[in-house]
Formats: C-alpha cells, sequence, structure tokens
C-alpha cells in the first residue's frame, strides 16, 4: 500500500531521513519508535504528503504521494492545530467541510465513547481531554491509513488506555492500517503486529511483534531497550 525507496530527507545540512526504504501493507497496526530526533515525524510527514523527499520515492497504491494523499490518509500531528474558540461540535462540523470521508456519527460516537462533551470549548479542555478530542476526529475518517505522531505524548495513564481503546474500537484491521510514533510500546504492545524502530534518520529494524516474542522470548519493549543498548540490528540473543 505505502512503498518507500531509497528516501533522503535533509533540513538545510542535517538529514532527517537517510536511505529509508519500506513496504507498509494494508489491515496492519504499527508502532514507530526511536528517540527523540530519529526521524519519526519526518517519516509519518513524509507518508502524509506533508513533505516531500530530496531524493527517493514515495507512493501509495502505486502512485506518486502528493498532498492528495490526505484524501485517503489521515494523519494527526503531535501538536494542538485546533482553533480553540471552537466547542467540539464545531470543530466536528469544521472536519465534516474538509474530508469527504469524514463521519459525524461516527464522531460523536466516538467522542461520547471518550467521555467529552460536545458543548465544551476547545481551549477550556485539559491536556488530556484535547487529546481525546484529536484521536476522535481523526479516527471518525473512514481513511485507508491513519498516521498518528505521538498520540499518547504527556497523557495520564487513563487517557491513553482510553485511546488505545478507541484504537481498537473504531478501525477495521481488515483494510485500515494504522501507523503511530509513540514512546509507550510497553501500553501498546497488545495492540501491534509491527513495530519499526529508528535511530538517526535510519530504520535500523522492521520486526513482527509475535516473531520478536517467539525468537527472542522476551516482549517489544525488553526487545527495543536491547536493541538501543547494543546499537545494532541484533538486539536479544535468542
Amino acid at each position: 500500500m505505502i512503498e518507500l525507496k531509497h528516501i533522503v530527507k535533509k533540513y538545510g545540512s542535517k538529514r532527517a531521513l537517510q536511505d529509508v526504504t519500506l513496504s507498509i501493507p494494508k489491515g496492519k497496526v504499527i508502532g514507530l519508535v526511536g528517540e527523540n530526533g530519529s526521524g519519526k515525524s519526518t517519516l509519518l510527514k513524509m507518508m502524509a504528503g506533508l513533505s516531500t523527499p530530496n531524493s527517493g520515492s514515495a507512493s501509495f497504491d502505486g502512485k506518486p504521494i502528493t498532498r492528495r494523499v490526505a484524501s485517503r490518509i489521515a494523519y494527526m500531528s503531535d501538536t494542538d492545530d485546533f482553533y480553540t474558540y471552537f466547542t467540539v461540535q464545531q470543530l466536528i462540523d469544521f472536519y465534516e467541510s474538509q474530508f469527504k470521508d469524514f463521519d459525524v456519527l461516527k464522531a460523536k460516537e466516538i467522542v461520547q465513547f471518550l467521555n467529552v462533551s460536545l458543548n465544551s470549548k476547545i481551549k477550556s479542555l485539559s491536556k488530556g481531554n484535547r487529546g481525546r478530542v484529536k484521536i476522535a476526529v481523526t479516527l471518525a475518517r473512514e481513511a485507508d491509513v491513519y498516521l498518528l505522531d505521538e498520540p499518547f505524548s504527556g497523557l495520564d495513564p487513563m487517557v491513553r488506555d482510553d485511546i488505545a481503546k478507541g484504537l481498537i474500537r473504531f478501525t477495521d484491521p481488515e483494510w485500515q492500517t494504522v501507523i503511530m510514533s509513540t514512546h509507550e510500546i510497553r501500553e501498546v504492545e497488545p495492540l501491534l503486529d509491527d513495530i519499526i524502530v529508528m535511530r538517526g534518520g535510519v530504520i535500523i529494524a522492521h520486526e513482527a511483534v509475535d516473531e520478536i516474542r517467539d525468537f527472542y522470548g522476551v516482549d517489544a519493549t525488553s526487545w527495543m531497550v536491547s536493541l538501543f543498548k547494543d546499537g545494532n540490528r541484533e538486539g536479544i540473543s535468542k
């Protein structure tokens, strides 16, 4: 579905992505992990058509990725980009006007599931509730792919648990793909099919979670910690 081949992305003299080659099929939940500055956000923006490579190619269903891909890919930034004077209901109405695949009834169902009032002003919400609203309007799109940049960042465990449950309930693993960058691997590991690990703009590992458990005999968090500690792709010995 998503194919990246030999992607290089530079900001000035700094290379944010270095020779990244990646294939993402449909129907997967994928965790994208790495230290701050490892290239996770740049990679998601590349997939979303919000950033163009200096070299290499990026395609979605065989067609070059451009900003038009937003009609089929839902991207959630790690920042709050909302109009703060909106109520939650007004934000839903705004998203409906912007995206043809936006399902208003689904948005309201997710908001209700996550215990946020439709009448609340965005500016009056706590960070946790703004996080709930962000995930609600993102998942309310019937997109092929959801790209979530740090959906759990700075949220307390209860909010993270609610959002994780929302990912399970409001996406269809038969045809929808979720790619999320996160530092909360231990909490979301049960949701994940694959883990992609980045360091210094390079993908140093891309493994199936089940294979990590079967081959290395540890959970994904322990495997990832060992991968960074050892400084190589082999991680824990079998």
